[in-house]
């Protein structure tokens, strides 16, 4: 098709030379450099500004991070009632929490029984009834071995209710108000059988208590029916600061859905705004590995600090220490498994990136799903077509598989390490599945055998 000339139509740009075509005119060589040199320096600009961003994200994100965890651990510990039952339950079968209770329901139950009343009554009888003086006196010192033999009895009495499956139950039947109880505790409200009393987070016993009267009664002390009805608690809990932490336990459960969630989407956000997003994703999750560490430490400290607020007289210092295990334990597992998910994320991503050591292991990994596939395929068991479609979208399918694997872990009541393990040791055998898959798949024809030396689709 021929063109059109005259004075009208648009010169053409030139076919050669050292300049360039730049806003409709031709650049000389200098200028053509400067261009190249402030386009180059405009790149370097931007990556920084991305570099930037991403990096104050990632901050926000690791610095929110403990407080994510913390606050998923307090809204489901409220919020979720089985999850607080199978909290406390341990502390029902926890030897040094039975022992504190024995001893504090025996004290109780021996101090309401008058053993002086009961001598007193004795020596009277007996001095109506023309005993001898030496036999009133004896009567009257019967006192102090009489309360000693009845603290025994009652210790024994009381020891096997709490080491029966009566105590369990009424353990599990305080539990069972056990979501309002601590909603009590929180917002500091009266009642209920786990309460807020000042300073002090206490549990009421009084179930224990009518349990082990009837018990004594049965057993023919008519004087522990003199045990009042009154409340029994014991105290779980000491803290000078109760009402701050309630305040912050009250902002944590607020914050137990949208903390995780904002912290997630400021660290991928990170990610995806650095200009290197592979190793962006390694300095993340060693970053949340690091704060999952300090959120350990913290729980240490916190640990020694309840420890030395507890007096002796109110908790003994075995059974503070397994209260406080046994309560934070669930906190603590889950911390431990981020922090295990964050190391084999930073591994992952290291592995799929251009060092010496990845690039050998994918290499060796390689060769040995190619070694086996073409073992396979040299049998007969050849994948065909499906096997060369699984090669040609290897990405796309190792993407899908890890992608199912996070899903698995955000869809899982509570994972914990074993979950994780579980999870990834599935993942890993399905990627080398169906790398061999790949590697066997053959030729066109079932006759065809591989070329020596040849590498798998």
């Amino acid at each position: 098709m021929g063109g059109t000339t005259g004075p009208g139509a648009p010169e053409p740009p030139p076919s050669g030379g050292t300049g360039a075509q730049r806003a409709g005119r031709t650049l000389t060589a200098e200028e053509d450099a400067e261009y190249q040199r402030l386009r180059r320096a405009a790149a370097v600009g931007h990556r920084r500004t991305r570099a930037a961003g991403a990096s104050v994200l990632l901050v926000l994100a690791l610095l929110l991070a403990p407080a994510a965890v913390v606050a998923a651990w307090a809204e489901a510990t409220v919020d979720d009632r089985s999850r607080y039952v199978e909290t406390v339950a341990p502390l029902a079968s926890d030897p040094a929490i039975q022992q504190t209770v024995t001893e504090r329901l025996t004290d109780e139950a021996v101090e309401n029984v008058d053993v002086e009343a009961v001598t007193d009554e004795l020596a009277r009888t007996l001095r109506e009834a023309g005993a001898p003086p030496r036999v009133v006196e004896g009567a009257e010192q019967l006192a102090g071995p009489l309360r000693s033999a009845l603290r025994s009895v009652v210790e024994r009495v009381v020891g096997e209710v709490v080491a029966s499956d009566a105590f369990e139950r009424a353990w599990e039947a305080a539990n069972g108000e056990a979501h309002d109880a601590l909603l009590r505790v929180l917002t500091g409200r009266d009642g209920g059988v786990v309460r807020a009393e000042g300073e002090d987070v206490q549990l009421d016993l009084g179930e224990v208590v009518d349990e082990v009267r009837d018990r004594l009664v049965d057993a023919g002390f008519e004087q522990a029916a003199a045990i009042p009805d009154s409340e029994r608690t014991i105290t779980l809990f000491h803290a000078e600061e109760l009402s701050r932490a309630q305040n912050a336990l009250r902002l944590l459960t607020v914050l137990g859905v949208w903390l995780p969630l904002v912290t997630l989407v400021l660290a991928a956000l990170a990610v995806w705004a650095a200009p290197a997003h592979r190793l962006m994703l390694v300095i993340a999750a060693l970053g949340t590995g690091v704060m999952m560490l300090v959120l350990l430490a913290v729980l240490a400290f916190a640990r020694q600090r309840y420890l030395d607020s507890v007096p002796p007289a109110a908790l003994p210092a075995e059974a503070a220490a397994e209260a406080f295990d046994t309560l934070v334990r669930f906190l603590r597992a889950s911390a431990l498994t981020l922090l295990v998910v964050s190391l084999i994320t930073a591994a992952a991503a290291y592995l799929y990136g251009p060092g010496r050591l990845a690039h050998g292991v994918r290499s060796a990994v390689n060769r040995g799903a190619a070694a086996v596939g073409g073992a396979l395929s040299r049998k007969g068991l050849r994948t065909g077509p499906t096997g060369r479609w699984l090669a040609g979208h290897r990405s796309l399918t190792t993407g899908v598989v890890i992608a199912a694997g996070a899903v698995t872990l955000m869809l899982w009541n509570y994972p914990t390490v074993g979950a994780v393990a579980l999870v990834v040791g599935l993942v890993v055998l399905v990627l080398l599945a169906l790398a061999v898959a790949a590697s066997a798949a053959g030729g066109d024809e079932d006759t065809t055998e591989p070329a020596p030396g040849g590498s798998p689709s």
